[in-house]
């Protein structure tokens, strides 16, 4: 009996250790890319849902590099090759993406920026390369990328003599595309999708406002045709207050562009540089506020025209 524990007490620990050696085999890629993510390792970018609180006087100017890999039979380049921009000042900038072939094809893109140790400071807040993206036969797109530099950068005696950024996609065949997202979402003629309103809500707006509570910001429940400064219990800024306004969809769209720019004075800090993503939240608050509507005048409903 005393040889059988001595055998369990060596075959144990080495089966266990075993089973841990295989689990992080099996979930290394993710596991480096969380290291990368929360690192800015190799060059990897920061991901990020709004404008920092600060802005630098500082500038740095970001080049962009675009690759296709081979077996890929995409057109894909920047819409400018550079931009300059303040550290903590949000940036819209486009990269066009083109399907050469006759058949609809998926791709991924991987990317970095230059210097690497940049990479803990450049966020992107939106950005085709969050998804695997599907391009129909000869379909060309204009895929937009929302960033900034946060403001640290200046702090990092390391970043005191770079003065440009180099970001770089390649886009190859994606592993996964049956996961993939139509890049038609992104003409400009394509109708406002209320779900992917959803997703940036959460994203970008959650955090400050709920649908049918105040939090930071004043409820969105029922906001579509709503006076401005008119949510019951919420302290809104004397400007709001004063602006006499109705949010209308195209007020809407004003105020989350520039929220500032519409009503300066307001204590709104976060701004949706990108039209089709403004419209998406707006065709997700309309439909939010058309189901309150139903639900609390069940017999009176109409449905109003399209955004």
């Amino acid at each position: 009996m005393n040889v059988r524990y001595r055998n369990l007490n060596v075959l144990v620990p080495c089966f266990v250790g075993l089973a841990i050696m295989c689990g992080l085999v099996a979930y290394s890629p993710e596991l480096y890319r969380a290291f990368c993510g929360a690192t800015g390792y190799g060059g990897t970018t920061q991901r990020a849902y709004a404008d920092p609180t600060t802005t630098s006087q500082r500038t740095v100017t970001i080049d962009f590099d675009s690759n296709v890999a081979p077996g890929l039979p995409w057109r894909f380049e920047p819409e400018q090759r550079s931009v300059t921009v303040h550290l903590g000042e949000q940036k819209l900038v486009f990269f066009s993406a083109e399907n050469l072939s006759d058949k609809a094809t998926v791709g991924h893109a991987t990317f970095n920026v230059t210097p690497p140790t940049s990479g803990i400071y450049f966020n992107k807040i939106q950005c085709f390369c969050f998804n695997e993206e599907r391009l129909d036969p000869h379909q060309k797109v204009d895929m937009p990328v929302v960033f900034y530099v946060d403001p640290a950068f200046a702090k990092d005696s390391d970043m005191d003599h770079v003065d440009a950024i180099t970001l770089s996609y390649t886009f190859g065949r994606s592993a996964s595309p049956t996961d993939a997202k139509n890049l038609s979402r992104f003409l400009a003629n394509a109708a406002p999708d209320a779900v992917h309103g959803l997703e940036l809500f959460n994203q970008r707006c959650s955090a400050c406002h709920g649908l049918d509570q105040n939090m930071t910001g004043p409820m969105l429940g029922g906001v579509v045709g709503r006076p401005a400064g008119s949510a019951a219990g919420f302290n809104y800024s004397p400007a709001l207050r004063s602006a006499h306004l109705t949010w209308s969809t195209d007020k809407l769209d004003e105020w989350l562009a520039g929220p500032q720019k519409l009503v300066p004075g307001a204590r709104m800090p976060v701004r949706v540089l990108d039209a089709l993503s403004r419209h998406d939240i707006i065709a997700y608050l309309r439909e939010v506020g058309e189901k309150h509507s139903d639900q609390a005048h069940p017999q009176a409903h109409a449905s109003g025209p399209e955004y």
